[in-house]
């Protein structure tokens, strides 16, 4: 009868020993658990990764320099240059024609052409002798006669006060007043041998 009760108290013992550790395999300790929770769940810092200081530095955008001002210069006026007055030309007409004349340098023709300074002289001319058309100025200029003989397109200066144009030829004591340039003496014989004319000089 001992026997048996011994026995029955191990297999009492052996069950309740098994059902521990059963118990023990199926419910983990609440510190196993927090530790496998703390294991499986990832942290803040381990889910948002870093990002580096760099690339902040390179997604900002670069700072641009202003646009340099240009500084006004002051303006600077041109050297006031004067222009000279054009040089004044001593002109002939035949009629309605101008000649070209080539002009002595005396003291007869320099007076004329300052008492032509301030007007146009007309002066009305007649033929003479067949070879030339003489006019009188209405002034006296001053004389240097000399013995010539004077050329289709001389200019000549007779007494003083008329002047002398030629289209033929004579001698005589003149004073020497030009010479007509881009008249032939054709030219000259159509614009002076067809009756009186005038002439007008300018300056």
């Amino acid at each position: 009868m001992k026997k048996r009760i011994g026995a029955l108290l191990c297999v009492i013992m052996i069950a309740a020993l098994a059902g521990c550790g059963k118990a023990n395999d199926a419910a983990p300790s609440e510190a196993t658990k927090d530790t496998v929770s703390a294991t499986q769940q990832p942290t803040a810092a381990t889910e948002t990764p870093t990002q580096p200081a760099t690339a902040v530095a390179t997604q900002a955008p670069a700072t641009q320099a202003p646009p340099a001002t240009a500084v006004p210069q002051p303006a600077t006026q041109p050297p006031q240059v004067e222009e000279a007055a054009p040089a004044k030309v001593f002109e002939m007409k035949i009629g309605d024609t101008p000649v070209a004349v080539a002009w002595e340098d005396n003291d007869a023709v320099a007076a004329l052409k300052e008492y032509c300074r301030d007007q146009i002289l007309t002066v009305p001319m007649s033929m003479y002798g067949g070879f030339e058309q003489v006019g009188s100025i209405g002034t006296t200029l001053p004389q240097n006669d000399v013995q010539t003989t004077a050329q289709s397109g001389d200019i000549m200066l007779y007494s003083g006060d008329q002047i002398v144009v030629f289209y033929g030829s004579n001698s005589w004591a003149y004073t020497r007043l030009g010479h007509i340039t881009d008249q032939s003496q054709d030219e000259l014989t159509a614009l002076l041998s067809n009756g009186d004319i005038s002439i007008s000089l300018s300056y």
